[in-house]
């Protein structure tokens, strides 16, 4: 698989890269079957993947958990990133936004612990907390770099202005937000930003957190527990509009014999060298699926059809207040 250079601080990271939240959190089949999550993950770095991505939320730490179970023997071949920022650890431990600079500490060593490793090469603050200045998180992001315990930092969901404020005190290699063929906001002021500034970009659910794959028709398909049971995109008549979008995804897969999920990273992958997506999955087949994406190449007029399809029905979140994941 391709690599490319994320950002300007010389990360060098796989096209695509896998996101591991599903396995352990929030999804139908979450933490159901480890050893078959544990062989995805060692089935993608056979295939060239190298960009691992979790979280102290999911679960919460049972992720960051199963990957450096997974990663073992296998650590300095992959760059591993994780996020802080959404679990209180100065106080109960409860679920909240906090970018002190003693709960960046508190946290990485933690998830350093968790993965049984001794630096992580991506550190991403999850969500932006208003009670801290970004200065004062990157300030304490940057010593962490100093020190050799992180390798560079990333914000996740950050507004332009506090892009530019966390930049402005130290370099920010990566961005991570959504972005799909049905959540299409970046493009608007992100993108731009990111490559005035040299950053880059790590799209999460490239796949419209399942969407865009063809195979959800209906929430009885579902876990009760499933986050996207709540999600405004898969509810009532939002869900029937938004299937239409899938079937102009579809058609254009069949003309290239490829599946809808293909077609969606393809598309994905050709908005620029600068983006590594990192489509989830816990399923061997579908990580195989997901990595033939890097193959495909649409025609112009396919990438025009796919970029003129409507917006989808429903916001992103059912809450679209930060601390949502």
């Amino acid at each position: 698989m391709k690599n490319i250079t994320l950002g300007s601080t010389g990360l060098i990271v796989s096209r695509l890269g896998l996101g591991c939240m599903g396995m352990s959190a929030f999804y139908s089949g979450a933490g159901m079957d480890e050893a078959e999550s544990i062989r995805t993950i060692h089935r993608a770095i056979d295939l060239g993947v190298t960009l691992f991505d979790t979280a102290e939320i999911y679960g919460p730490y049972l992720n960051e958990e199963l990957l450096g179970k997974a990663l073992a023997d296998r650590r300095d071949q992959v760059v591993v990133a994780t996020k802080f920022g959404t679990i209180l650890h100065r106080g109960d431990g409860s679920r909240g936004m906090d970018g002190s600079p003693e709960n960046v500490r508190l946290s990485v060593q933690g998830s350093l612990a968790r993965l049984g490793t001794d630096r992580i090469d991506l550190y991403y603050q999850h969500r932006m907390d208003p009670g801290v200045p970004i200065e004062e998180t990157v300030g304490a992001l940057a010593e962490l770099i100093e020190e050799g315990v992180i390798g560079h930092y990333g914000l996740s969901e950050a507004a332009p202005e506090t892009i530019r404020r966390a930049h402005a005190v130290h370099p920010v290699t990566a961005l991570q937000t959504e972005y799909s063929l049905w959540s299409r906001e970046p493009e608007k002021e992100i993108l731009p930003l990111l490559r005035e500034l040299g950053i880059g970009f790590v799209p999460y659910s490239p796949l419209g957190r399942g969407f865009l794959t063809g195979t959800v028709r209906s929430l009885d398909q579902l876990d009760a527990s499933d986050f996207r049971r709540s999600n405004p995109r898969f509810e009532g008549e939002n869900l029937a509009a938004n299937i239409r979008i899938v079937e102009q995804v579809a058609a254009v897969a069949a003309e290239l014999d490829a599946t809808p999920a293909q077609v969606a990273l393809a598309w994905l992958l050709a908005q620029g060298d600068d983006i590594a997506p990192i489509p989830g999955t816990k399923r061997v087949a579908r990580l195989e699926e997901n990595v033939a994406a890097g193959d495909l190449n649409l025609t112009d007029a396919q990438l025009a059809t796919l970029g003129a399809l409507d917006a989808p029905v429903g916001d992103r979140y059912a809450d679209m207040s930060p601390v949502n994941l």
